[in-house]
């Protein structure tokens, strides 16, 4: 009943990073928690939930211009993106990041708890009916595992320009 009420935005903070609003309320560190992070793939494999999201997430992206991660950014929010990444990493590197992560945030959390968490978030994502967590025929799959942020952005960098290079040369032969 409440969907057609909400209104998510995002600004960006002194740390240059993006918070999360909703109805004007930052909600950036209440998202993040494990009871959220425990419950997000149960609320978002609800249809009506979902549709509604995406519709949100279309319409931030609708003039282009916008990088997004999520896990159906590329098969079901921009299917017609022009280019896509799939992320992966080894169960226990993922598990630390976001044990790492949380503790930071201040949260009182066992590695283990992380851990289940994470395995429970991708059985339920990948097994749901709507929107489930796959790879996009197009993206290109990338495993994080064992490279350093910098080399990770360069390596993406490094794909989006020669796409772009591509795509100039395919629409304007010399």
């Amino acid at each position: 009943k409440s969907l057609p009420s909400l209104h998510i935005t995002f600004r960006t903070n002194h740390k240059n990073s993006s918070d999360t609003f909703l109805n004007g309320e930052n909600i950036e560190k209440d998202i993040r928690t494990i009871e959220v992070s425990s419950m997000v793939s149960q609320v978002s494999a609800i249809k009506e939930v979902r549709e509604k999201l995406v519709d949100l997430q279309q319409k931030m992206g609708m003039h282009k211009g916008v990088v997004m991660d999520g896990r159906d950014i590329g098969t079901s929010v921009f299917p017609d993106a022009e280019v896509k990444f799939f992320m992966n990493s080894e169960l226990e590197l993922r598990v630390q990041r976001r044990y790492n992560e949380l503790i930071e945030k201040g949260e009182n959390v066992s590695l283990s708890a992380v851990k289940e968490n994470l395995k429970k978030r991708d059985y339920i994502d990948t097994t749901r009916q709507e929107s489930p967590l796959i790879k996009a025929n197009d993206a290109i799959e990338i495993d994080n595992s064992n490279i350093s942020i910098d080399d990770l952005l360069l390596q993406m960098l490094h794909i989006i320009t020669q796409k772009n290079l591509h795509k100039a040369s395919v629409s304007h032969p010399a």
